[in-house]
């Protein structure tokens, strides 16, 4: 992951938020846990750390196993959960726009 999305740019680049950014931008889609770390610029070691206590709070939810890999997403049932992606969203768009706004301004 080379380019910080507007919400890691404004709350920090932890290991923690890159995980959850990457799965709310992606939660269409299950991943394993070495594609989630992988893809999100997080180190596999890194990512047991906190893991089970993202399961255990229902963050993330194992949808079903492919092999031997487990493939998780994002629990949309969670109702924090649900906030936290209306917080993600809404921090990203109030920045977009603050950001055309300021091109705008300097273009005219």
């Amino acid at each position: 992951m080379t380019d910080k999305t507007i919400f890691l740019e404004t709350f920090g680049d932890s290991p923690i938020l890159r995980v959850l950014d990457f799965l709310v931008v992606n939660e269409d889609f299950d991943y394993s846990m070495t594609d989630i770390a992988n893809l999100s610029g997080v180190g596999y070691s890194t990512l047991k750390l906190f893991f089970k206590r993202l399961e255990k709070e229902g963050i993330v939810v194992n949808v079903r196993t492919v092999g031997k890999a487990k493939m998780y997403r994002l629990n949309l049932e969670n109702p924090v959960i649900k906030k936290f992606r209306d917080f993600y969203w809404e921090t990203t768009k109030h920045y977009i726009h603050k950001k055309v706004k300021k091109e705008v301004l300097v273009e005219s």
